[in-house]
């Protein structure tokens, strides 16, 4: 737990556990986790209805693979969190979980916590003396330790936005004004 590996002075693999969302974010208490899980499970379940949609109605390549990107990603999320916590024993500082300990993991199914690993830490600084709030404070810009999964959804969710006027195109009403 916490050990990395620099690969470039802003690309470094750093293991961590996440327990809940984005960004760290988590329901409390063992109700808040399964709630988590059950809402993952239901998102993949519309995600993939859609995207099989999509493929039958021919829609555009780039938005069926977004959709896949984010489908991908989400259940490369329900997939760790599901079977982590059977698996491994819980990790800790400076120690090495166990693959199948005696006794089981550290978590029943769907309990358990999603291991993210890439961290991009483009730059350090302190807010100027200004800034209000934070002045002088340091900070890490792009500070968050994410993982693949989480960088497939992130990418088809980016390729929507900037993309959305070729994978929507707009139809035309009976009473607009075509131009050729």
């Amino acid at each position: 737990m916490g050990e990395e590996y620099k690969i470039l002075p802003w690309f470094i693999i750093h293991f961590t556990e996440n327990n809940g969302m984005a960004y760290g974010m988590e329901f409390s208490g063992q109700y808040g986790k399964i709630f988590l899980s059950i809402f993952r499970i239901a998102a993949v379940i519309g995600i993939g209805w859609y995207l099989m949609r999509l493929v039958k109605e021919k829609a555009h390549w780039g938005l069926i693979t977004s959709i896949a990107l984010i489908f991908a990603g989400a259940i490369g999320n329900i997939i760790d969190s599901a079977f982590y916590g059977l698996i491994f024993n819980e990790s800790c500082v400076g120690g090495v979980a166990t693959l199948f300990p005696k006794g089981g993991g550290y978590a029943g199914f769907l309990h358990g916590k999603v291991v993210d690993m890439i961290y991009c830490p483009l730059f350090h600084g302190n807010f100027p003396s200004w800034f209000p709030i934070w002045h002088d404070q340091e900070f890490t810009f792009f500070s968050y330790i994410f993982n693949c999964s989480d960088s497939a959804i992130t990418i088809g969710v980016i390729l929507i936005l900037i993309f959305q006027r070729k994978f929507y195109p707009r139809k035309l009403e009976q009473n607009e004004f075509q131009t050729v």
